[in-house]
């Protein structure tokens, strides 16, 4: 009996010390970068895309500036209510956001309306849809000025090539697999330039962030 009660003593202290942890270990972090666009291997991570591939006019360049502030997209022209994008290659897994509510990007413009999306794995079946399911938001980018633009996750909509889908769905947030940034010529938030025409934005960095 007293072999077992020093047995079972030491199994305790063992628990003891395992469960002593500092709260502040259990957190989640307050941020967490998901691009950083401070080098050529990060540009790497992207394709573009615009609606040439349809037969459209547009066009896109990707280039990392001088200053090293960042990624910029140089003279994406728009012509005939065109469209043009950039779009992250798939992640080597999936990047968690389960732990934040808002995705943040370092950004600076021309005074137009781009549109953010998150592409999330398919554990929903979008109606007609295949592939990774699709959260849109706009982002109003102002002209000639950084600016973080903060955007809440539950302002993302369900979108199906550009539409909105009117059906009841949750994001799983704890399964992204990819991300970009497009331009339309028309459309976006009231006061924002549309229209054909160049465009210009520089983009810092993206990050998630828990502001609750």
């Amino acid at each position: 009996m007293s072999r077992f009660r020093a047995i079972w003593q030491a199994s305790l202290n063992a628990t003891k010390k395992a469960l002593t942890w500092n709260p502040e270990d259990l957190m989640p972090p307050t941020e967490r970068y998901i691009f950083n666009f401070n080098s050529k291997e990060e540009v790497k991570k992207w394709h573009l895309y615009s609606d040439s591939e349809y037969g459209g006019l547009s066009s896109a360049s990707l280039e990392i500036t001088d200053a090293g502030k960042g990624l910029k997209g140089a003279k994406w022209t728009i012509s005939r209510s065109g469209f043009c994008g950039m779009r992250s290659r798939k992640f080597n897994g999936f990047i968690d956001l389960d732990p934040f509510d808002t995705v943040a990007m370092k950004i600076k413009g021309d005074g137009r309306c781009y549109i953010s999306t998150i592409y999330t794995e398919n554990w929903v079946n979008s109606p007609g849809q295949q592939e990774d399911n699709s959260w849109q938001a706009f982002v109003f980018v102002p002209k000639d000025n950084w600016y973080i633009a903060k955007i809440p996750l539950a302002q993302y909509l369900p979108t199906w090539r550009g539409s909105v889908i009117d059906a009841e769905m949750e994001m799983n947030p704890s399964r992204v697999v990819g991300m970009s940034l497009s331009v339309n010529a028309e459309g976006g938030v009231p006061g924002a330039r549309t229209g054909p025409g160049d465009f210009k934005m520089e983009i810092d960095w993206i990050k998630g962030l828990r502001t609750q």
